[in-house]
């Protein structure tokens, strides 16, 4: 019996692990996947025409029951599969307090000032932005706006992100394979560590992951039919994209472009006339924001932090563009290729992926799909050029490989957590190609890939586990034997019954899913902050910059989500964070230094539950460039007399300092020097200006880097605080340092 995989234009489904249909509506036959003949079969009923036919079912019902031609189970599973998805990254969520309190503090800003919502503001009173677009912070501060100020404010919209991400990815891989493939596609991306710990964070990565799987699904449809509109819309969602992460969102640009003009079913004028609408979607819905920007007058908006010139272009070629790719970044805390392959922020090679620094965190399956890949581009080698399902191997496949070799052999800032952009691209491959394997399992060469897909994720597994041997020491074993186990059965899964092919296939499934799913199952147990942050258990990753600090306090807010789940008082889990005490660095941790994170403690109860402070301790030290400062409840309660009179209640070095600050109050506090503290905003003269105007009432001694590793600022932030330890009042609260801008001391 023949197996249909492909189709000229989609005719309601693909097929299932079971029996083919036996027929397909006339205008659309179902094909052999080599010949692209018509299979026999008996004649199908004509297809009523768009608008005289059977009514459409509700939503509702098409929502529950999903396709008319699917088993009921394949629903259920896949409803099933949103929901323990969902309340999987909903466990322990409040853990991780304000998570990276960089882009809380700009979430706060936005909840409070439309003006700050638009530019991506750190602080309401609009001096400067982060360094990344506004996109990613847009659905939480809207959130924050309804619910109030809390942590399930900030992240829940990240959750929701990765849910949608799983239905993506799913529905693409359902629409050209079986629904055990979307299945196992949407269980690999929900169940992927570096997954599970960014979409329960507050950094743009979750919205970029999800927009590039949008734009993967958008050419897939696009290839079906050849209608324009499928890819003017992955256009847009390349567009908006662009306005999360800037350029990171153009990696898969080639291979979708190149796809779609060798494989798409029209005339060649007509996809070179598509490709260039597609351009035209990308550039107005990534390009309306950046030319707001540009053109609005400098003097009237808050500084593009990360750049030397106030420049969004800038930002986004230099130091969020070419500078990540060379290492060149003006203004950042380092970067820079080393000799023999390395850079500060680990080695670079073929290998970067697999290393002790990333492998943990994305490649468990990576070998699996990188031969399931290979597998599937030789099974649909003969089909003919328009063959969606060959297309969809390139479409993820292409955006899998090109990712990789840029992230493999980029020399300029490079985290771990990055690798979550994988995560789609590895599930949509590891999904297609399993169930076109499994469709063939019949031919020997079939049965002994897909077993030898089985063998690379049981194997790498086993290397990855023995990497933490404290942890779970009998796992490792289980996924060897279990997944060896399952190579053999299913080398022989086309000559032994369904049931034992099914038993031999489920065990191969459990084995290559069991070590990301402890390393998922332990990244929920523990809460992430600051900007460097790692999935897995401790020691899973050897970069600097660790496991992130505990979360820190929660504003109660009014209303809406509270600190911790009901009736639990959750002690926030101590982390670590590089720390350089000494030169170049006044109060930044860099990686490969390890300290003790600080602990926080999380508040009770759901609606409007209490947060637990910051913790005790002034600004500046470790806190003040990567992981925030602490705030006692005497620095807050300074800060917050007489606030209303202030543009600013205080001013300080970095932006990590300055977030701390800003969230403990819930007022606006500058960041001179934006993150690092190494731009150039603002000047010397502008902030006295500033002072003499009375819109800034103190400045917070320590933080941020002040000038140092190539900021072009020549040392504006210390000039400030040169001038402001000369001239003004020092009150000292605990162990921070406060100068009252209020009150000179005459010198």
């Amino acid at each position: 019996m023949t197996t249909h995989y492909d189709r000229t234009t989609h005719p309601g489904g693909p097929a299932s692990w079971g029996p083919p249909p036996t027929a397909a509506p006339p205008s659309l036959p179902a094909t052999d996947p080599v010949t692209q003949t018509a299979a026999p079969g008996p004649a199908a009923p004509t297809a009523p025409a768009p608008g005289s036919g059977e009514p459409r079912q509700p939503f509702v019902r098409r929502l529950w029951r999903g396709r008319p031609e699917d088993p009921r189970w394949v629903r259920l599973a896949f409803l099933g599969l949103l929901a323990a998805t969902f309340l999987l990254y909903l466990y322990n969520l409040s853990a991780s307090g304000y998570a990276n309190s960089f882009y809380s503090a700009a979430v706060q800003a936005g909840s409070k000032s439309w003006k700050a919502l638009f530019f991506g503001s750190l602080d309401a009173g609009n001096a400067i932005t982060v360094d990344k677009p506004p996109a990613s912070l847009w659905p939480m501060a809207l959130s924050v706006r309804i619910f109030g100020l809390n942590s399930w404010a900030i992240l829940v919209p990240e959750v929701i992100m990765g849910v949608l991400t799983v239905v993506v990815v799913y529905a693409a891989v359902r629409r050209r394979f079986s629904p055990a493939a979307g299945l196992i596609a949407g269980a690999v991306l929900a169940l992927t560590p570096v997954g599970a710990l960014m979409f329960r964070f507050n950094n743009p990565d979750a919205m970029l992951a999800l927009l590039m799987a949008v734009a993967c699904y958008m050419v897939i449809r696009a290839l079906e039919d050849g209608r324009t509109k499928w890819l003017v819309r992955a256009g847009v969602a390349i567009g908006f994209a662009f306005l999360a992460k800037t350029l990171q969102a153009f990696l898969i640009l080639p291979p979708l472009a190149v796809v779609y003009a060798v494989c798409a079913p029209v005339p060649v004028k007509k996809r070179l006339g598509q490709l260039a609408l597609a351009t035209l979607a990308l550039v107005v819905s990534g390009g309306w924001w950046v030319a707001i920007v540009e053109l609005w007058p400098a003097s009237s908006r808050p500084y593009i932090g990360g750049s030397q010139n106030n420049s969004f272009l800038e930002l986004t070629f230099g130091y969020n563009g070419l500078g990540r790719l060379n290492g060149d970044e003006t203004g950042s805390v380092g970067g820079g290729g080393g000799g023999n392959g390395t850079s500060m922020w680990g080695e670079t090679g073929w290998d970067r992926m697999f290393n002790s620094e990333i492998g943990g965190q994305i490649s468990w399956l990576l070998p699996a799909a990188l031969i399931l890949l290979a597998a599937g581009l030789v099974a649909t080698r003969r089909l003919k050029r328009t063959s969606v399902t060959r297309s969809s191997f390139l479409v993820w496949g292409g955006s899998l490989l090109m990712t990789m070799v840029v992230f493999s052999y980029m020399a300029g800032i490079f985290h771990q957590y990055y690798t979550v952009a994988l995560a789609p691209y590895i599930a949509a491959v590891i999904g297609m190609g399993a169930g076109l394997l499994w469709e063939k399992r019949a031919e020997m060469w079939a049965s002994i890939t897909l077993a030898a897909s089985v063998v690379a994720a049981a194997a790498w597994g086993y290397v990855l586990l023995n990497r933490t041997p404290d942890y779970l020491p009998w796992l490792k074993w289980l996924v060897l034997i279990g997944g060896l186990t399952a190579a053999l059965g299913l080398v022989f899964a086309g000559r032994v019954s369904r049931q034992l092919a099914l038993g031999a296939a489920a065990l191969g499934l459990v084995a290559a899913l069991a070590g990301p799913t402890a390393y998922t199952l332990s990244t929920l147990q523990e809460g992430h902050s600051g900007s460097i942050v790692t999935a897995g258990p401790a020691g899973a990753s050897t970069m600097g910059g660790g496991r992130g600090g505990p979360g820190g306090g929660m504003g109660g807010g009014n209303g809406g989500f509270g600190g911790g789940m009901p009736g639990q008082n959750q002690q926030g889990q101590q982390g670590q964070q590089g720390q350089q005490n000494g030169n170049g660095f006044p109060g930044g941790g860099m990686p490969g230094q390890n300290q003790q994170g600080q602990q926080g403690q999380q508040g009770q109860g759901f609606p409007g539950g209490g947060g637990g402070q910051l913790g005790e301790g002034g600004g500046g030290g470790a806190g003040g460039l990567l992981d925030g400062a602490s705030v006692s409840s005497e620095a807050k309660k300074l800060l917050e007399t007489d606030a209303g009179k202030y543009t600013w209640v205080a001013a300080s070095i970095g932006s990590q300092n300055a977030a701390s600050y800003q969230l403990a109050t819930g007022d606006p506090v500058m960041a001179i020097g934006g993150f690092n503290g190494t731009d150039p905003s603002p000047t010397l003269a502008q902030f006295k200006k500033y002072v003499a105007e009375g819109k800034i009432h103190y400045f917070i001694s320590g933080g941020g880097m002040g000038g140092g590793m190539g900021g072009s600022s020549s040392g504006t932030s210390s000039q400030i605080t040169s001038w402001v330890q000369s001239n003004f009042k020092k009150v000292t609260v605990g162990s921070a340092a406060f100068y009252d801008l209020t009150q000179e001391t005459g010198n």
